[in-house]
């Protein structure tokens, strides 16, 4: 299973989301920090869930982050959020 498969799985599970887009933008990256030529590495996610309602910005970016786990978030090197409740 891919890392965006990953990422997908675990957002799902964690938030039931009412939707949920995860893109792979390492292609975008090429010759930049962060990339190796091996792709997975910069990921794009547009995901609105109901749980987000009451959090802060930063609030909901760090909900992710553990949803994620360290395994994701430690074998990417970027990823931009678009969150909504």
């Amino acid at each position: 299973m891919g890392i965006a498969d990953q990422i997908r799985q675990r957002l799902d599970t964690a938030f039931a989301p009412v939707a949920l887009s995860v893109i792979d933008e390492s292609h975008l990256h090429a010759g930049h920090a962060g990339h190796d030529g091996s792709g997975e590495s910069h990921f794009r996610v547009s995901i609105a869930a109901p749980a987000f309602g009451e959090m802060t910005r930063v609030g909901r970016e760090r909900a992710i982050h553990k949803a994620l786990g360290p395994e994701i978030m430690g074998a990417i090197h970027a990823l931009a959020l678009e969150i909504r409740s």
